[in-house]
């Protein structure tokens, strides 16, 4: 079995959703604020994991089509190194490393041992909302 038949299969049972919003601050605040409002009452509370970015030319620049195809091929991959992850996109290697740098601080990927990078996530959800 190859290491990432080894990773897919170890990751099968720890599903993880990333939900990708359009808002400002008081939106993230008020979101963090409920659900700290709802830990003080003892309800069980899941953890919440979003990105949220102002605007949507801010998030389609985060996803450009070349970022998201980087991000399909380590999720069918599993962990690469940039250097491999290039010669499978058949990019740039200065490209890629700028856009797994950029995914990587907006936690859309992972760096790993080995420097390697990886994606967590098993889905990937936007919210865009129209109006106040």
């Amino acid at each position: 079995m190859t290491s990432s038949a080894i990773w897919r299969r170890s990751t099968v049972a720890t599903k993880r959703r990333l939900e990708l919003r359009v808002g400002g601050a008081v939106e993230a605040l008020d979101r963090i604020e409920a659900k700290w409002n709802r830990l003080a009452a003892g309800e069980a509370v899941e953890p919440e994991r979003v990105l949220t970015l102002p605007d949507l030319p801010a998030l389609l620049a985060a996803l450009s089509p070349a970022r998201w195809a980087l991000i399909e091929r380590l999720r069918a991959d599993g962990p690469l190194s940039v250097y491999a992850l290039a010669k499978r996109l058949k990019r740039d290697y200065k490209n890629v490393h700028t856009d797994v740098q950029r995914l990587a601080e907006l936690g859309l990927i992972e760096r790993g041992a080995g420097r390697r990078v990886s994606v967590a996530w098993d889905t990937v959800r936007a919210e865009l909302r129209l109006g106040g």
